[in-house]
């Protein structure tokens, strides 16, 4: 079931509420009592991908996966792993100079 927020315009009380979604929306408000002020806000959809998901078996780039040993033992040659070197660290960037006919100051 989704968890839909509702917020009143009366009095600004909102609350996280779980319902199912063939449920009617929520009018009154718990908190001041007023109706048809107790409306159901937009919010951004929260989602997780559990398991073992496309991108851990379609996308992942670099050594681990399943085809690489099958591609190694197939041409009859062992392959040893080398280390990994560590990635350089970047430099710093440099500030920005103030654009042309700008002032510090008003």
């Amino acid at each position: 079931m989704p968890i839909y927020a509702y917020r009143c315009d009366a009095c600004g009380h909102g609350r996280d509420v779980l319902q199912k979604m063939s449920d009617a929306p929520l009018t009154d408000c718990p908190s001041c009592g007023a109706t048809g002020t107790y409306k159901k806000q937009v919010t951004a959809a929260g989602f997780q991908l559990k398991g073992s998901g496309w991108y851990v078996t379609d996308f992942r780039g670099g050594s681990g996966g399943a085809s690489a040993p099958a591609a190694s033992s197939a041409s009859g040659e062992t392959a040893t792993a080398a280390p990994a070197a560590a990635p350089a660290p970047a430099p710093a960037a440099a500030p920005a100079a103030p654009a042309a006919g700008s002032s510090a100051s008003q």
